[in-house]
């Protein structure tokens, strides 16, 4: 099943690739050799370290290959926004607190709470799916019960 995501959010996906493998790879890969020509690699703390780093470099890239095999890049081309979709930015009333959030739906390879990037996978995701403006959305968050009014789709 492929996964929605933004044009831009693929396009992050493939820089971080490339700068996995022509960047940090050579300086891991030249660690390693560095290490070996200290001599015995039983007792070798560097040439663990580097080989142990290569290896997690290296599921790193294999996990942002799968990413980018598993994408579909999905174009916001709708201007009238009267249902929350991917690619659509809501703006939310917290109905407990009385405080505005605004969240951009993408999916669930580029979500970024700091950025205000929510996946459409998420509880709150899932329940702001085809609401309109007007409409409260309750989900459980991990501090509980939350209920959210949507004032707002763009």
């Amino acid at each position: 099943m492929k996964v929605p995501i933004t044009r831009e959010g693929y396009e992050s996906l493939k820089k971080e690739r490339e700068f996995l493998l022509n960047t940090k790879r050579p300086k891991i890969i030249k660690a390693i050799e560095e290490a070996r020509g200290h001599g015995d690699l039983s007792e070798n703390a560097e040439y663990d370290a580097a080989k142990e780093e290569y290896q997690f470099l290296q599921k790193k890239i294999a996990e942002i290959e799968e990413m980018i095999k598993n994408s579909e890049i999905v174009d916001k081309k709708r201007t009238n926004c009267d249902f929350v979709e991917f690619g659509c930015v809501v703006t939310l009333l917290n109905l407990d607190t009385d405080e505005e959030v605004t969240y951009t739906l993408v999916g669930p390879y580029e979500s970024d709470i700091e950025q205000k990037k929510i996946s459409i996978t998420s509880p709150l995701g899932r329940a702001l799916m085809g609401k309109t403006v007007g409409d409260e959305v309750t989900f459980s968050a991990p501090g509980g019960q939350k209920t959210y009014e949507i004032i707002k789709i763009e």
